[in-house]
């Protein structure tokens, strides 16, 4: 059974997924950052492979993964750090990321090395489901990855269905169309995650985008298993030199 299974096998409701951008806000701060979490009560690790031209990411995400470009983080880099990983990490971890430096690595390598860390699952945001049920999915699944679909409000019921069909591990469901960190109108939001929650979905879900304190991530998880924090995460760590209480101090408003 894969981490993500055994996670939402023993816990349904509350489950809190953090955002951090590897490199981030020191190249060497990857797996600081990630034990930080861990040890504050993260769930999940959703960590961000930095690149030049996100597509979904807002601002304070972009610029996290700007910063960590600068300081030299690459992917080769991102796996050397993530080799002891499983030393010290034991909750599930998810990269996040998008294809073009994924190409550029080499798909089956990019899985390959990724399952030799330790890493649970993939997010790709713009890997079209026709694309990856063709040509990734097998590769993935030689691996051993799980591998994570986003929904958004606008997606109709016959291609969430689909999503969530081909996704493993979670749905990602996006709380509006529109880039992370973006103020959320929250009862517009509780009608689209009460109609996910009405198809009866095969896959947990988890909401992200706009999810940033206790109020947030609370009414996010009335309506679904859970709830991914990022771009408030980043913003907390800016600037920060003790990321341990940082971190705690982050997580302990949201969960209250």
């Amino acid at each position: 059974m894969s981490r993500l299974k055994e996670l939402f096998a023993k816990k349904e409701k509350n489950v809190l997924n953090v955002y951090c951008t590897a490199g981030f806000p020191q190249v060497n701060s990857t797996l600081p950052v990630m034990e930080a979490l861990q040890e504050s009560g993260a769930d999940i690790i959703e960590l961000g492979m930095p690149y030049s031209d996100p597509l979904a990411d807002g601002e304070v995400i972009q610029n996290s993964s700007s910063i960590a470009l600068q300081g030299g983080m690459t992917l080769s880099l991102l796996f050397e750090q993530l080799q002891s990983m499983r030393n010290r990490i034991h909750i599930p971890v998810v990269l996040m990321g998008y294809m073009n430096p994924v190409l550029q690595y080499g798909f089956e390598k990019f899985c390959a090395d990724a399952a030799a860390a330790g890493v649970d699952g993939l997010i790709l945001p713009d890997l079209p489901p026709f694309e990856f049920e063709t040509t990734y999915k097998a590769i993935v699944d030689r691996y051993g990855l799980n591998f994570i679909f986003l929904v958004t409000p606008e997606t109709s019921e016959a291609r969430v269905r689909q999503l969530d069909a081909l996704s493993s591990g979670f749905l990602y469901a996006v709380s509006s169309s529109s880039t992370t960190g973006n103020e959320k109108d929250f009862s517009a939001v509780e009608q689209y995650l009460e109609r996910l929650k009405n198809y009866g979905l095969n896959n947990p879900v988890l909401v992200g985008f706009g999810i940033k304190d206790q109020e947030t991530f609370s009414r996010a998880c009335k309506y679904a298993n859970g709830a991914i924090i990022g771009s408030a995460y980043i913003k907390a760590l800016d600037g920060q030199t003790d990321l341990a209480a940082t971190t705690r101090n982050f997580i302990k408003n949201v969960l209250g």
